[in-house]
């Protein structure tokens, strides 16, 4: 029987303090730094040591709600959520529980289905928890270290209604969200230093009903594709059972990422079983509505934003926009290079070059937009040259390459390789009737109807040329030999 998915996502943010969130501690890289280096006794949860709230960390968390669009509370309490965990030093974690920072907002997510607005059930503060190591001595004996490193670590949850059905709407909000945090400045987005962690919410029910099914809550979940993958084996495993007519139990799930299943935890908590009170050492947190607006006035152009904006004053469809929207250092570039264009080169052109050939590199070399040598003033230089002919557009990609291997520029490259394109028709001509006559088969064949030989002969001439050869002349006069041979 066809079921439809619910799914609501929990986000854990680290937020990017150089402090943490109660104590003076440095933030530090949780995957390279000297395990428990970073530990005071406030992070460390000693009897008698008092919390302070990090100014920059309420700011960050201000600007991801504004962002989101959520109502901020004037006044928010932070709690104590009681639950015993060997990484979490004190036996409690400080988070925020009836009076969070800030509730109902939205984010609007872009699907294949059209515009869709998940709703942002509330955005609050809280600390992150240290990190177990699992190991085995030598005799195979399991036994479990601990860094206190991450504790303390100011993290920022954002909580979703359960609004989303498909793995396409996760993927998107996700994704989104992810780009609104970097945006403005909050978190790096960095998922293998695990700075971002989801936990989602599923359960199922039958088309058309508005009543929930028994939900259960998938725990850390560090990237996009493990997310994917747990949601769409728990909507398996719970079709399962409800087919079987057995009942879908809640509780909490690990992922197996080697496995690839969903793996029991725990029955699932309630509010009531982490016995939340108000924290007595930290005062409520007061934001003044000046403050709120500071705030709201400082935020940058926010990702969807700039996609339209992209769309409408450059003429990119939606897919191109939000590519090149997505990461602000990408979108300066971008329009760096439509400013050092002018109006010779279509903003279009520039999207593809950037998209298609920059982008591949950047892949493949690891590096960001940040690092490349070659600036908007280069590569607008380089696509002039393909505008005005003096090099094809195979040629450019070339010469391309090698600018963001050595930073050299376009007419460099193009002058000590001798690149330029030749548009002499004359010598063309002798090349296209060389390689014809080395060809006689193949010429035979095209004349029998094997047109697809027409490109092989293309190639062979571009060949002669080492690419040099202005394709569109190497064309047509190819396709006038050949006529010519065909009469003859």
């Amino acid at each position: 029987m066809p079921y439809e998915a619910v799914i609501g996502l929990e986000v854990h943010a680290e937020l990017q303090t150089r402090s943490k969130m109660f104590c003076a501690c440095p933030v530090v890289d949780s995957t390279q730094a000297e395990p428990n280096s970073a530990v005071c006794p406030v992070c460390a949860g000693m009897p008698g040591t008092l919390p302070v709230v990090n100014r920059a960390a309420v700011e960050h968390a201000l600007r991801v709600a504004l962002a989101l669009e959520c109502e901020i509370a004037p006044l928010s309490l932070f709690a104590r959520k009681n639950y015993f965990y060997p990484d979490l030093p004190k036996g409690y974690q400080i988070s925020q529980y009836e009076y969070p920072l800030a509730e109902h907002g939205l984010l609007r997510i872009e699907t294949s289905q059209g515009e869709k607005t998940v709703r942002i059930r509330r955005v609050h503060l809280e600390e992150d928890t240290g990190k177990l190591i699992h190991m085995q001595d030598e005799e195979g004996r399991s036994f479990s270290l601990v860094d206190l490193n991450r504790a303390g670590v100011p993290l920022l949850e954002i909580v979703s209604e359960p609004d989303m059905n498909t793995l396409e709407e996760v993927r998107a909000y996700a994704t989104a969200l992810r780009a609104i945090l970097r945006r403005v400045g909050a978190n790096s987005g960095d998922m293998e230093k695990g700075v971002i962690r989801f936990e989602a919410n599923v359960s199922l029910r039958l088309p058309g009903s508005s009543t929930l099914g028994t939900r259960v809550e998938i725990k850390n979940l560090n990237s996009f594709r493990a997310m994917e993958r747990a949601i769409a084996y728990e909507v398996e495993r719970q079709t399962a059972l409800l087919d079987g007519g057995l009942p879908v139990r809640q509780e909490t799930l690990g992922w197996d990422e080697t496995a690839q299943v969903t793996i029991s935890q725990r029955s699932k908590e309630e509010a009531h079983d982490y016995r939340y009170f108000p924290e007595p050492d930290l005062p409520p947190l007061v934001i003044e509505a000046g403050r709120i607006e500071r705030v709201r006035a400082s935020l940058p152009e926010l990702p969807q934003a700039m996609k339209n904006r992209f769309c409408q004053q450059y003429g990119l469809n939606p897919a191109e926009a939000a590519l090149l929207s997505e990461d602000e250092a990408v979108a300066g570039y971008f329009e760096a290079c439509v400013s050092q264009a002018k109006s010779a080169i279509s903003p279009r052109t520039i999207a593809l070059w950037i998209s298609g050939e920059i982008f591949a590199w950047l892949n493949q070399s690891g590096k960001s937009i940040a690092q490349l040598a070659v600036t908007p003033a280069m590569l607008v230089e380089l696509l002039r040259f393909t505008g005005d002919q003096t090099i094809n557009l195979n040629t450019a990609k070339v010469v391309l390459a090698e600018m963001l291997t050595s930073g050299s520029s376009a007419a460099q490259i193009i002058a000590e390789r001798g690149l330029t394109q030749v548009n002499d028709t004359g010598l063309i001509a002798e090349i296209v009737a060389d390689v014809l006559a080395q060809n006689p088969r193949e010429v035979e064949a095209y004349h029998q109807g094997k047109t697809t030989v027409f490109n092989w002969l293309l190639g062979q001439v571009m060949r002669q040329t080492s690419g040099r050869a202005s394709p569109a002349a190497a064309r047509a006069e190819l396709e006038r030999q050949l006529a010519a041979l065909k009469q003859d």
